[in-house]
């Protein structure tokens, strides 16, 4: 890639005439002009320039303005192309191609891939070549050959990190349904947030294209060569149709200068004889094989007008097939893309069930846990409230030292213990039998 020579914004084409006289609220942007041979150069040029050189609106050089997020788009306008596909910002005329962000360094590798494309396709152009059967070899447009790299390098970006997603996320779901820890769910959090974010960039390219596919009019407006080939036909056949009108004009005065003196040599020779009648027959009979002519040629241009108005009619419903298959390769392409970022959301949410499954069957463990124990405690409350009985300060014959001694205490004790682990049995059977336990 060469830089440009004129690059500091003095290119009068662009229509700026320099720094000194740049209005204030115009923008200068540097631009990455790419040209049918492959040939690359960076100018500076405000809105207006860029507007008058591809007959774009100020609102589509608002879909890629930097400083706005726009969703993926491709527009096809009379003159010119509007790409914005991720990373891509791009305007392609029939020849050439404007990037916006060329100086993007995950742009570098796709400017790259543009020229080699289009210098190929220019030697194909200069060159053309033949198949085994002795018919030429189609040749694609200059702005299908930058709109399929740019949709090429879009599509791949998105499947390369699509694949790389799927390659951290399936070890690290692993991870976390062999073992739930703050790390493992923190990354899958992270995983799944990427995931969201990559299925919505592919979902607004997918939908972009489908919305082409299905609307032959869109798909149409992109034939830039071929409306360039049909407008330069239109006016050639006018200039035709001038000219013959100009020479059945010329052919008819004639014709009517041969009446005209045919008739006064008939008038004037009126006593002329016979002899002099048979030659002035062959001058009638001249002068009406000139009108004769007259009226084919006539009849021949205004048969040749109707020609070309069909032909005209023709070629202005474009047949789009071309274009059609060149987007429903990349349609399949980003379609498939989406399939797997639709498994690989079905996984993870997945894993996420089987996550939460996991975390119920253990809060439901420790709800069992919590019930056991609320009923030990609940039957030795009732142990305690015996052992405050007897520890209350008053005169009853079991505290006599002379009738009752340690054997009537071990007796208490083990009778209330007993007790106790009696009726927390009879409470766990319970709550068993009524399924609150397992």
């Amino acid at each position: 890639m060469r830089p440009n020579a004129a690059g500091n914004g003095n290119d009068d084409r662009w229509g700026t005439a320099g720094p000194a006289i740049r209005k204030k609220g115009t923008s200068v942007r540097p631009w990455l002009v790419v040209d049918v041979t492959g040939d690359a150069q960076v100018v500076e040029a405000g809105k207006h320039a860029i507007m008058r050189r591809t007959g774009l609106p100020a609102r589509d050089l608002r879909i890629l303005d930097p400083l706005l997020s726009y969703p993926s788009t491709v527009l096809g306008r009379e003159r010119a192309i509007v790409i914005n596909l991720e990373h891509i910002k791009a305007i392609i005329t029939a020849n050439e191609v404007l990037l916006l962000n060329s100086r993007d360094p995950s742009v570098t590798p796709f400017v790259q891939e543009l020229q080699a494309r289009i210098l190929r396709h220019h030697e194909a152009t200069t060159n053309p070549q033949e198949d085994s059967h002795g018919s030429g070899i189609k040749i694609l447009p200059f702005e299908f050959v930058a709109l399929e790299a740019c949709l090429e390098a879009a599509c791949s970006v998105l499947e390369n990190e699509a694949k790389t997603l799927e390659q951290e996320a399936h070890p690290a779901l692993d991870k976390l349904t062999s073992k739930i820890s703050t790390l493992n769910l923190e990354r899958v959090r992270q995983i799944k947030s990427r995931l969201v974010a990559i299925t919505g960039r592919v979902q607004k390219v997918r939908d972009e294209l489908e919305h082409l596919l299905d609307d032959d009019e869109d798909m149409a407006e992109m034939y830039l060569t071929e409306k360039i080939l049909q407008q330069q036909l239109e006016q050639t056949s006018s200039e035709e149709d001038i000219d013959a009108h100009d020479d059945d004009d010329n052919d008819i005065d004639r014709a009517e200068g041969v009446e005209i003196s045919l008739e006064g040599r008939v008038g004037g020779e009126a006593g002329y004889e016979d002899g002099d009648e048979d030659e002035d027959n062959q001058n009638r009979n001249a002068g009406e094989h000139m009108f004769g002519a007259t009226n084919q040629i006539g009849r021949d241009s205004r048969g040749g007008t109707r020609a070309s108005t069909t032909y005209s009619a023709t070629t202005n419903k474009l047949d789009v097939e071309e274009l059609e298959m060149l987007l429903e390769a990349y349609f399949v392409q980003i379609d498939g893309t989406l399939n797997k970022l639709s498994t690989l959301r079905e996984y993870v949410d997945d894993t996420e069930d089987y996550i939460n499954i996991m975390l119920d069957d253990k809060q439901n463990h420790l709800l069992q846990m919590g019930v056991m124990l609320t009923t030990a405690t609940l039957v030795v409350s009732a142990f305690v409230v015996v052992a405050g009985v007897f520890g209350m300060n008053i005169h009853i014959e079991l505290f006599d030292d002379k009738l009752y001694g340690t054997r009537e205490f071990m007796w208490t004790v083990g009778g209330g213990t007993a007790g106790t682990i009696f009726l927390y049995v009879v409470a766990i059977a319970w709550c068993k039998y009524k399924r609150l336990l397992e």
